[in-house]
């Protein structure tokens, strides 16, 4: 092997661009069909489609076409369902319920005048369709009639918010979710089991109902029947992770499986979202994991009362998107790792994967990359803190000294940074730099304990475990205490501008994407799902104004002095382009060096691989001339 380059860090050529890191298919919610068929969501720069694949001979076909496939409530999710014959799905634009053969083609609409609609679910029987609709203030469950010819029904209202249907396999029983305000589904929700009402000329109606699980101080999520109706299965944190639960529809005891401390769901920020299923035989449970940030794959033998984990026989580090065929034993997962961009797989009972569809062409080694290490600190008051670090690397160059040290903050909450590809942590480790993701508290993956911490300590408590991270980082030698800097996006975005502010000089180097500076005018018209989440995250409103003033960098923008880099998108319904403009109007009036990117096309995160490229360039480029700089000059 040749000897490495020396090069100063930071300024290593790398073959990882934002040409072969940008643009990757967004593959989600794997699907399968009675006869072994695999359907999946993809999304490119533009739009979502769905498409299908036979996992034996692999050949790849478009189900909707041009449409544009995509729930609309939440954040998304739940954008088709699978019926004997007939594909339901969500037309984005429209949010109308669409049906479309997959062996014919030509999809037509099914429903007219509906405003937000997502998680189209089959019965046994195909007969009939149960999603989740709202009108932005009422959220129910419809039923449809395979054909459309009836309008749909309203089956189950009276809640805030509705996820998750499921229908028992003999047709007759229903489950879902719901939550109120002004709780988020990952602070306090409920399991119920309904039973229809199917009677001559009449409209199917909910006859009794049951609270199975949940309630105030309880999350619950993703109930899954078993496929002999015996089990109805759910997920709850009552024991403080969440963890695997059996309910048994003949004795209605329950019964706690899992018990590792470790999560076994995501928050469920998306509709319909799930990580097990039950085998063909109803036998086993096959599940997810997440420890540390790696999600492994597990089988729990209901007959032999344990568990044991699937070793695949590829270093997977991320699984998503779970889905079990009912005709074998067979996964669909959403797969990646540190090192390997997303790819759909199939996974066997014997851990051997195969692979239908990847999101890149994966043209790079994998020994290019730098892997993620788990670590952990205490802040200053004492309480352990997650992250994931990375290492620079680059096998055709070294450098002498302390690498600088990029503090990645993700763009939160409740979100976690974890061991799947992370394109933009990729991109700067190649060229140089150290990289720390932190998962503050307040982040998923680690405990309900932890992901309640940050209970009215937002914009507090995320910048003391950032600045606490770092400053771990550098007493472990792994990187230099004088070349710091960070980078968020949206909620990360707002722990920039307050890191900034409240510890001028530590960091040398701010990078924004559409980042909250004003949390008094997020209070104007925030989504129905999110209306009382601030009310949770920093206080009740206005009682508590001083406080949304305190955590508003825009109030303490004089505070600044680092140079910082602004990237906003013009078309952000969530953080709009008036945030981006408050803060870069004080900037230039404190002479504060910085940048200021508008891309007017885009929304809420980059999709075009023009603006992805360009974000990049200038990101690199203003660290190169602002970060490596003598202090002073």
């Amino acid at each position: 092997m040749a000897d490495k380059i020396q090069l100063p860090y930071g300024q290593w050529p790398s073959r990882i661009t934002p040409q072969n890191t940008g643009g990757l298919l967004e593959l989600s919610e794997p699907a399968w069909d009675r006869n072994g068929t695999l359907f999946w969501r993809e999304r490119n720069s533009t739009q979502g489609s769905i498409q299908m694949a036979s996992p034996d001979n692999g050949e790849i076909i478009s189900i909707s076409g041009d449409m544009n496939v995509g729930g609309g409530l939440l954040y998304g999710g739940g954008s088709f369902g699978i019926g004997e014959n007939w594909i339901y799905f969500i037309d984005k634009p429209s949010q109308q319920l669409w049906g479309v053969s997959p062996t014919e083609g030509n999809p037509i609409p099914l429903t007219y005048g509906l405003a937000l609609s997502a998680s189209p679910v089959v019965s046994p029987d195909s007969h009939a369709v149960l999603f989740v609709h709202s009108d932005g203030e009422q959220d129910a469950i419809y039923l449809l009639s395979k054909d459309g010819e009836q309008d749909p029904v309203s089956l189950i209202s009276g809640g805030d918010f509705y996820n998750y249907p499921r229908w028992h396999p003999r047709g007759r029983q229903i489950a879902w979710i719901s939550w109120n305000h002004p709780h988020m589904p990952w602070d306090s929700s409920t399991l119920w089991l309904g039973t229809l009402g199917l009677f001559p000329n009449e409209e199917p109606r909910l006859v009794s109902e049951s609270l199975i699980a949940g309630g105030e101080g309880i999350s619950v999520l993703q109930p899954e029947f078993s496929p002999d109706g015996r089990w109805l299965a759910y997920i709850s944190d009552q024991s403080g992770w969440w963890q695997i639960h059996l309910y048994d529809l003949v004795t209605g005891e329950h019964r706690q499986l899992t018990e590792a401390p470790a999560e076994h769901a995501l928050p469920p920020w998306l509709q319909n979202r799930n990580g097990y299923g039950f085998s063909r035989d109803s036998q086993k449970i096959y599940f997810t994991r997440n420890q540390t940030g790696i999600r492994s794959l597990w089988v729990w033998d209901l007959e032999m009362d344990r568990e044991s984990r699937l070793e695949l026989d590829e270093n997977y580090t991320w699984l998503d998107w779970f889905s079990i065929s009912p005709l074998e034993d067979r996964l669909g997962l959403i797969a990646s790792a540190g090192d390997l961009p997303p790819r759909l797989i199939t996974v066997d009972p014997s851990g051997k994967t195969v692979i239908i569809r990847q999101s890149a062409q994966e043209e790079l080694p994998r020994t290019l990359f730098s892997l993620p290490q788990p670590i952990s600190w205490k802040n200053q008051d004492r309480s352990e803190v997650q992250g994931l670090f990375y290492a620079p690397h680059n096998p055709d160059f070294q450098a002498e000294g302390l690498p600088p040290l990029l503090v990645i903050i993700h763009s939160g909450p409740t979100r976690q940074k974890s061991a799947d590809y992370q394109a933009r942590t990729q991109f700067f480790t190649s060229r140089g730099f150290a990289v720390l993701e932190v998962n503050y508290r307040g982040s998923s993956g680690y405990g309900r304990a932890y992901r309640q911490s940050l209970q009215k300590g937002w914009g507090v408590i995320d910048v003391e475990d950032c600045l606490s991270g770092a400053l771990y980082v550098t007493e472990q030698g792994w990187a230099d205490r004088e070349k710091m800097a960070l980078l968020g996006s949206s909620s990360g975005g707002l722990t920039v501008y307050q890191i900034l502010v409240r510890y001028p000089g530590v960091f040398r180097v701010g990078i924004v994407l559409y980042g909250i500076v004003n949390q008094l005018d997020l209070l104007k018209n925030p989504s129905k799902f999110e209306r009382h989440y601030s009310h949770w995250l920093i206080g009740p409103y206005p009682e508590d104004e001083k406080l949304y003033r305190e955590r508003s960098p825009i109030f303490f923008a004089d505070r600044i002095q680092d140079p910082i880099a602004v990237f906003q998108g013009g078309r952000d319904p969530i953080v709009p382009r008036n945030q981006a403009d408050q803060i870069i109007q004080k900037l230039k009036k404190n002479n504060v060096t910085h940048l200021y990117v508008l891309y007017p096309d885009e929304g809420h995160g980059f999709k075009t691989a023009e603006n992805i490229e360009d974000f990049y360039q200038q990101s690199q480029f203003f660290l190169e001339n602002h970060l490596f700089r003598e202090k002073g000059n």
